[in-house]
Protein backbone atom coordinates (compact mmCIF):
# COMPACT_ATOMS: atom_id res chain seq x y z
CA UNK A 1 0.00 0.00 0.00
CA UNK A 2 3.21 2.10 1.45
CA UNK A 3 4.80 1.19 -2.19
CA UNK A 4 1.59 2.24 -4.41
CA UNK A 5 1.29 5.56 -2.71
CA UNK A 6 5.15 6.56 -3.39
CA UNK A 7 4.30 5.83 -7.01
CA UNK A 8 1.19 7.69 -7.02
CA UNK A 9 2.88 10.79 -5.05
CA UNK A 10 5.80 10.26 -7.64
CA UNK A 11 3.88 10.32 -10.72
CA UNK A 12 1.78 13.56 -9.30
CA UNK A 13 5.19 15.11 -9.00
CA UNK A 14 6.52 14.45 -12.50
CA UNK A 15 3.15 15.74 -14.26
CA UNK A 16 3.73 19.06 -12.02
CA UNK A 17 6.99 19.25 -13.50
CA UNK A 18 6.26 18.42 -16.77
CA UNK A 19 3.35 21.18 -16.38
CA UNK A 20 5.66 23.60 -15.14
CA UNK A 21 7.83 22.89 -18.43
CA UNK A 22 4.75 23.45 -21.15
CA UNK A 23 5.45 26.81 -20.53
CA UNK A 24 8.83 27.58 -21.24
CA UNK A 25 8.95 24.72 -23.83
CA UNK A 26 6.34 26.88 -25.75
CA UNK A 27 8.22 30.35 -25.46
CA UNK A 28 11.47 28.51 -27.06
CA UNK A 29 9.50 27.22 -29.82
CA UNK A 30 8.15 29.80 -30.88
CA UNK A 31 10.87 32.56 -30.27
CA UNK A 32 13.85 30.19 -31.01
CA UNK A 33 12.67 26.89 -33.04
CA UNK A 34 10.75 28.87 -35.44
CA UNK A 35 12.62 31.37 -36.42
CA UNK A 36 15.87 29.04 -36.83
CA UNK A 37 13.86 27.04 -39.71
CA UNK A 38 12.88 30.46 -41.13
CA UNK A 39 15.96 30.59 -41.34
CA UNK A 40 16.86 27.50 -43.53
CA UNK A 41 13.46 28.30 -45.71
CA UNK A 42 15.71 31.79 -46.18
CA UNK A 43 18.98 30.02 -47.03
CA UNK A 44 16.99 27.61 -49.39
CA UNK A 45 16.02 30.16 -51.87
CA UNK A 46 17.77 31.12 -55.05
CA UNK A 47 19.73 28.02 -54.49
CA UNK A 48 20.18 25.26 -52.25
CA UNK A 49 21.27 25.38 -48.44
CA UNK A 50 24.39 23.90 -49.25
CA UNK A 51 25.38 26.06 -52.14
CA UNK A 52 25.45 29.23 -49.73
CA UNK A 53 26.64 27.53 -46.88
CA UNK A 54 29.53 26.04 -49.47
CA UNK A 55 30.23 29.96 -50.24
CA UNK A 56 30.14 30.80 -46.70
CA UNK A 57 32.59 27.87 -45.85
CA UNK A 58 34.88 28.47 -48.88
CA UNK A 59 34.95 31.99 -49.67
CA UNK A 60 38.41 33.78 -48.23
CA UNK A 61 36.31 37.03 -46.74
CA UNK A 62 34.06 35.12 -44.98
CA UNK A 63 36.07 32.58 -43.39
CA UNK A 64 38.52 36.01 -42.49
CA UNK A 65 35.55 37.39 -40.81
CA UNK A 66 34.34 34.04 -38.94
CA UNK A 67 37.82 33.91 -37.76
CA UNK A 68 38.25 37.72 -36.81
CA UNK A 69 34.89 37.08 -35.11
CA UNK A 70 36.16 34.51 -33.17
CA UNK A 71 39.96 36.02 -32.11
CA UNK A 72 37.61 38.70 -31.12
CA UNK A 73 35.41 36.63 -28.82
CA UNK A 74 38.59 35.17 -27.19
CA UNK A 75 39.99 38.25 -26.33
CA UNK A 76 36.90 39.82 -25.17
CA UNK A 77 36.45 36.83 -22.57
CA UNK A 78 39.87 36.93 -21.70
CA UNK A 79 39.94 40.41 -20.69
CA UNK A 80 36.67 39.84 -18.79
CA UNK A 81 37.81 37.61 -16.87
CA UNK A 82 41.11 39.03 -16.05
CA UNK A 83 39.03 42.69 -14.78
CA UNK A 84 35.67 40.83 -13.55
CA UNK A 85 37.15 38.16 -11.12
CA UNK A 86 39.06 40.52 -8.97
CA UNK A 87 36.76 42.79 -8.59
CA UNK A 88 34.15 39.89 -7.86
CA UNK A 89 36.62 38.84 -5.01
CA UNK A 90 37.08 42.08 -3.69
CA UNK A 91 33.40 42.20 -3.32
CA UNK A 92 32.85 38.90 -1.33
CA UNK A 93 35.46 40.07 1.12
CA UNK A 94 33.79 43.37 2.14
CA UNK A 95 30.74 43.79 4.38
CA UNK A 96 27.46 43.23 3.47
CA UNK A 97 26.47 46.86 3.39
CA UNK A 98 29.17 47.62 0.83
CA UNK A 99 28.61 44.10 -1.02
CA UNK A 100 24.96 45.60 -1.99
CA UNK A 101 26.34 48.86 -3.28
CA UNK A 102 29.29 47.04 -5.58
CA UNK A 103 26.73 44.77 -6.97
CA UNK A 104 24.03 47.37 -7.46
CA UNK A 105 27.04 49.21 -9.20
CA UNK A 106 27.76 46.64 -11.36
CA UNK A 107 24.09 45.85 -12.04
CA UNK A 108 23.22 50.12 -12.76
CA UNK A 109 24.47 49.67 -16.11
CA UNK A 110 22.15 47.26 -17.53
CA UNK A 111 19.42 50.01 -17.14
CA UNK A 112 21.17 52.48 -19.39
CA UNK A 113 20.75 51.70 -23.49
CA UNK A 114 23.70 49.67 -24.87
CA UNK A 115 24.00 52.60 -27.36
CA UNK A 116 23.92 55.41 -24.65
CA UNK A 117 26.94 53.04 -23.25
CA UNK A 118 28.40 52.94 -26.16
CA UNK A 119 28.57 56.47 -27.30
CA UNK A 120 29.43 57.51 -24.37
CA UNK A 121 32.34 55.78 -24.67
CA UNK A 122 32.94 57.57 -27.43
CA UNK A 123 33.33 60.76 -26.19
CA UNK A 124 36.03 59.20 -23.96
CA UNK A 125 37.77 57.31 -26.28
CA UNK A 126 37.98 60.12 -28.97
CA UNK A 127 41.13 62.22 -30.01
CA UNK A 128 40.21 65.12 -27.92
CA UNK A 129 38.30 63.02 -25.00
CA UNK A 130 39.25 62.21 -21.37
CA UNK A 131 41.29 59.13 -21.71
CA UNK A 132 43.51 61.10 -24.52
CA UNK A 133 43.88 64.31 -22.79
CA UNK A 134 44.99 62.23 -20.32
CA UNK A 135 47.80 60.51 -21.85
CA UNK A 136 48.76 63.39 -23.50
CA UNK A 137 49.15 65.04 -20.04
CA UNK A 138 51.45 62.64 -18.73
CA UNK A 139 53.69 62.03 -22.25
CA UNK A 140 54.23 65.49 -22.04
CA UNK A 141 52.35 67.29 -24.72
CA UNK A 142 52.64 63.81 -27.46
CA UNK A 143 49.94 63.37 -29.88
CA UNK A 144 46.42 62.03 -29.05
CA UNK A 145 46.52 57.97 -29.63
CA UNK A 146 44.13 56.43 -31.90
CA UNK A 147 41.67 54.57 -29.46
CA UNK A 148 38.63 54.81 -31.32
CA UNK A 149 37.77 53.39 -34.53
CA UNK A 150 40.28 50.43 -34.04
CA UNK A 151 40.35 47.12 -32.48
CA UNK A 152 41.57 48.27 -29.28
CA UNK A 153 38.39 50.41 -29.56
CA UNK A 154 35.86 47.37 -29.86
CA UNK A 155 37.80 45.57 -27.37
CA UNK A 156 36.92 47.89 -24.50
CA UNK A 157 33.44 48.85 -25.34
CA UNK A 158 32.66 45.13 -25.68
CA UNK A 159 34.54 44.11 -22.55
CA UNK A 160 32.77 47.25 -20.65
CA UNK A 161 29.69 45.63 -22.04
CA UNK A 162 29.71 42.29 -21.33
CA UNK A 163 32.30 42.33 -17.67
CA UNK A 164 28.67 42.26 -15.54
CA UNK A 165 28.24 38.91 -16.31
CA UNK A 166 31.72 37.87 -15.21
CA UNK A 167 31.57 39.96 -12.21
CA UNK A 168 28.04 38.33 -11.59
CA UNK A 169 28.67 34.79 -12.09
CA UNK A 170 31.94 34.48 -10.61
CA UNK A 171 30.71 36.76 -7.65
CA UNK A 172 27.55 33.96 -6.94
CA UNK A 173 30.33 30.90 -6.83
CA UNK A 174 32.25 32.61 -4.41
CA UNK A 175 29.73 33.76 -2.10
CA UNK A 176 28.73 30.07 -1.86
CA UNK A 177 31.98 28.62 -1.27
CA UNK A 178 32.06 27.30 2.52
CA UNK A 179 34.59 29.32 4.84
CA UNK A 180 35.68 26.29 6.51
CA UNK A 181 37.67 25.08 3.88
CA UNK A 182 39.94 28.22 3.86
CA UNK A 183 40.24 28.15 7.85
CA UNK A 184 41.13 24.50 7.55
CA UNK A 185 44.01 25.45 4.99
CA UNK A 186 44.78 28.28 7.41
CA UNK A 187 45.11 25.95 10.62
CA UNK A 188 47.48 23.54 8.71
CA UNK A 189 49.81 26.23 8.25
CA UNK A 190 49.02 27.47 4.27
CA UNK A 191 49.97 30.93 3.50
CA UNK A 192 47.24 33.20 2.21
CA UNK A 193 48.86 33.10 -1.26
CA UNK A 194 49.12 28.98 -1.16
CA UNK A 195 44.81 29.20 0.44
CA UNK A 196 44.26 31.15 -2.54
CA UNK A 197 45.84 29.21 -5.44
CA UNK A 198 45.20 25.15 -4.02
CA UNK A 199 42.02 25.94 -2.04
CA UNK A 200 40.00 29.38 -2.91
CA UNK A 201 40.57 29.76 -7.09
CA UNK A 202 39.86 25.79 -7.46
CA UNK A 203 36.55 25.88 -5.63
CA UNK A 204 35.88 29.21 -7.64
CA UNK A 205 36.54 28.45 -11.19
CA UNK A 206 32.88 27.38 -12.33
CA UNK A 207 32.48 30.96 -11.69
CA UNK A 208 35.06 30.99 -13.90
CA UNK A 209 34.28 29.10 -16.34
CA UNK A 210 29.98 30.01 -16.58
CA UNK A 211 30.78 33.64 -17.11
CA UNK A 212 33.63 33.07 -19.63
CA UNK A 213 31.37 30.74 -21.49
CA UNK A 214 28.54 33.13 -21.41
CA UNK A 215 30.82 36.57 -22.31
CA UNK A 216 31.87 34.22 -25.57
CA UNK A 217 28.63 33.34 -26.98
CA UNK A 218 27.64 36.48 -26.54
CA UNK A 219 30.59 38.46 -28.36
CA UNK A 220 30.23 36.06 -31.33
CA UNK A 221 27.30 37.84 -32.12
CA UNK A 222 27.78 41.49 -30.88
CA UNK A 223 26.95 44.32 -33.83
CA UNK A 224 26.44 47.53 -32.09
CA UNK A 225 29.69 48.29 -29.85
CA UNK A 226 31.81 46.69 -32.68
CA UNK A 227 29.79 48.85 -35.52
CA UNK A 228 29.97 52.20 -33.97
CA UNK A 229 33.73 51.71 -31.74
CA UNK A 230 35.76 49.63 -33.98
CA UNK A 231 37.43 50.18 -37.60
CA UNK A 232 36.38 49.37 -41.31
CA UNK A 233 39.08 46.52 -40.86
CA UNK A 234 37.04 44.90 -37.50
CA UNK A 235 34.26 42.96 -39.38
CA UNK A 236 32.27 41.21 -37.63
CA UNK A 237 29.56 38.70 -38.76
CA UNK A 238 26.86 40.23 -37.20
CA UNK A 239 27.89 43.25 -39.48
CA UNK A 240 28.66 41.29 -42.29
CA UNK A 241 24.94 39.88 -41.40
CA UNK A 242 24.21 43.27 -41.81
CA UNK A 243 24.94 43.87 -44.79
CA UNK A 244 23.72 41.24 -47.09
CA UNK A 245 20.43 42.11 -45.65
CA UNK A 246 20.65 45.55 -45.95
CA UNK A 247 22.86 46.15 -48.71
CA UNK A 248 23.20 43.58 -51.02
CA UNK A 249 19.61 42.06 -50.16
CA UNK A 250 20.89 39.03 -50.21
CA UNK A 251 18.82 36.72 -47.35
CA UNK A 252 19.35 33.51 -48.78
CA UNK A 253 22.98 33.92 -48.29
CA UNK A 254 22.34 36.37 -44.76
CA UNK A 255 20.84 33.38 -43.59
CA UNK A 256 23.06 30.84 -44.78
CA UNK A 257 25.87 33.69 -42.35
CA UNK A 258 23.67 33.12 -39.46
CA UNK A 259 23.13 29.47 -39.45
CA UNK A 260 26.98 28.92 -39.69
CA UNK A 261 27.37 31.52 -36.91
CA UNK A 262 25.03 29.56 -35.09
CA UNK A 263 26.60 26.14 -35.68
CA UNK A 264 29.62 28.01 -34.60
CA UNK A 265 28.39 28.48 -31.23
CA UNK A 266 26.64 25.38 -30.62
CA UNK A 267 29.75 23.40 -31.33
CA UNK A 268 31.90 25.93 -29.38
CA UNK A 269 29.68 24.96 -26.29
CA UNK A 270 29.58 21.46 -27.14
CA UNK A 271 33.26 21.05 -26.97
CA UNK A 272 33.57 23.18 -23.53
CA UNK A 273 31.10 21.16 -22.12
CA UNK A 274 33.03 17.85 -22.91
CA UNK A 275 36.36 19.98 -21.68
CA UNK A 276 34.24 20.84 -18.24
CA UNK A 277 31.70 19.49 -16.32
CA UNK A 278 28.50 21.45 -17.58
CA UNK A 279 26.62 21.22 -14.13
CA UNK A 280 29.14 22.38 -12.73
CA UNK A 281 29.76 26.03 -14.87
CA UNK A 282 26.79 27.31 -13.31
CA UNK A 283 26.81 26.37 -9.74
CA UNK A 284 28.22 26.89 -6.43
CA UNK A 285 30.64 24.87 -4.31
CA UNK A 286 28.72 22.78 -1.82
Amino acid sequence: MSASLDAQAESTQRRRYLLLLTAPVLVLLVLFVYPVMGLLTYADRQGSALSNMAIVLTEPLYLTVFWLTIKTAIYTTILCVAFGYPLAYVAINLSPKLQSIVVALVILPFFVSLIVRTYAWMVLLGRKGLVNSGLQALSLGEESTQLLYTQTGALIGMTYALLPFVVLTCYSVMNSIDQRYMQAAYSLGASPMQVFLRVFLPLSMPGVLGGSILVFIMSLGFFITPRLMGGPSDLMVAMLIQHEVEMTLNWPLAAALSLFLLLVTIVGFIAYARLVKLESMFEGSR
